[in-house]
């Protein structure tokens, strides 16, 4: 017997148990750029978030130098499970126990929420690809170049500028491709950019940028990861292979870490396998095409704007098919939820009149309007456990030590 979907109470549509709330103020991705600013002696403004409730100051008490260094796709499941093939990852110390990663669980969201120390909801990148409102067309924030003007779709002053303020020398050292895309100049606002060629040169990069003056904030990103898992599978040898060098990485890092510096390891967001019988291909689901006006998100975190009139009649029907597979609710339901965060009026119509997050293995694939990611083997985006929990790990310099 199928369960019914849940249905609201006092007007909050409550989350399935195997999906969870991110832990915006207390445990999550959005809490370590200020713990860290925090530690430096930086003055931290997030509205009535807390500046360090990791305990980051304490963690890092004496560290003059600080490098954050966000592994895309490294979920806090994976790293536990795969030890053997991690063992620099897996002898870190964790200050702070798996962080949340914010929903939706994908990397422009994440990279925002960190640089900026604040919920999706507050800073307005809240999907992979959302709507524009007040035009017909959507915005894929990873192709982003300059339209719509990064400074005024996320204009939140970022952690970057406020310790570069404060008189930190800040770094952000990424993909060169990365540089002067949209993306960037939203999630690392503030940073000087430095654009790196493979992993040795991001761990050379990272530790000169955290050596160049006596109080540094450096930033490092590394996304192939992500990629091999999205490709080949989290349960593929190709995903192990590329595990081991993102642990070297690290390890070089580690080596090399001046002796009143440290070291935080973190990550945007878990991954699964989805196996081809959890697929639901919407283009061959005329039923939840119907009344369409724009089809956002992803896969396992869709966004459904429908066309003018059709919202509830939409709600409606794609509770009705999806049933189990997917938590299904309206825009004000999912607001309330809180899974974004305290969402900004002028930024809620970003998120659909219709709001799908997948449960299990389950991906709402589209085949026709997206081939490519409907072909992916890995997938993110949900709030499932694997998904949501990401680690926080530390190595501090031999002064520190």
């Amino acid at each position: 017997m199928t369960a019914l979907p849940a249905r609201p109470r006092d007007g909050v549509l409550p989350l399935p148990g195997d999906l969870g709330r991110p832990r915006y103020g207390t445990a999550s991705l959005a809490d370590v750029l200020p713990g860290v600013a925090t530690a430096l002696g930086v003055p931290v403004e997030r509205g009535d978030l807390p500046p360090d409730p990791l305990g980051l100051t304490a963690a890092l008490a004496g560290a003059r130098r600080v490098a954050v260094l966000l592994v895309d796709g490294l979920g806090a499941d994976l790293v536990r499970a795969h030890a053997d093939v991690a063992p620099t990852l897996a002898g870190l110390a964790t200050p702070a126990g798996d962080l949340s990663a914010p929903c939706p669980s994908t990397t422009p969201v994440s990279l925002t929420t960190l640089g900026t120390g604040l919920p999706p909801g507050s800073h307005g990148v809240l999907g992979f690809v959302t709507a524009v409102p007040g035009e017909d067309r959507t915005l894929n924030h990873v192709q982003w170049g300059d339209d719509p003007d990064p400074a005024v779709w996320m204009s939140r002053r970022s952690v970057f500028e406020q310790a570069a303020d404060a008189g930190v020398e800040v770094s952000a050292v990424a993909p060169y491709a990365f540089r002067g895309s949209g993306l960037s100049n939203v999630a690392y606002r503030g940073a000087r950019y430095t654009g790196t060629v493979g992993a040795g040169d991001l761990a050379a990069v990272l530790l000169e940028s955290l050596a160049a003056a006596p109080r540094t904030l450096v930033y490092g990103y590394t996304a192939e990861l992500d990629l091999t898992g999205h490709v080949r599978g989290v349960d593929s040898a190709s995903w192990r292979a590329q595990l081991a060098l993102v642990d070297r990485l690290v390890e070089q890092i580690v080596d090399g870490l001046p002796d009143d510096a440290a070291l935080l390891v973190t990550a945007d967001h878990g991954m699964l396998d989805v196996p081809a019988g959890t697929r639901l291909d919407l283009d061959a689901t005329p039923e939840l095409t119907e009344d369409v006006r724009l089809l956002a998100g992803e896969p396992r975190a869709r966004y459904l704007h429908a066309v003018p009139g059709a919202e509830a009649d939409l709600l409606a029907r794609w509770r009705e098919v999806l049933g189990e597979r997917a938590w299904v609710a309206g825009r004000d339901e999912a607001i309330a939820s809180g899974v974004f965060g305290p969402v900004d009026d002028d930024l809620a119509g970003r998120i659909g009149d219709v709001v799908a997050l997948a449960r299990g293995t389950w991906a709402l694939i589209a085949t026709e309007q997206e081939p490519g990611p409907s072909r992916l083997v890995g997938y993110h985006g949900s709030l499932t456990a694997t998904e949501l929990a990401i680690p926080l790990l530390a190595a501090r310099g031999r002064a520190l030590a």
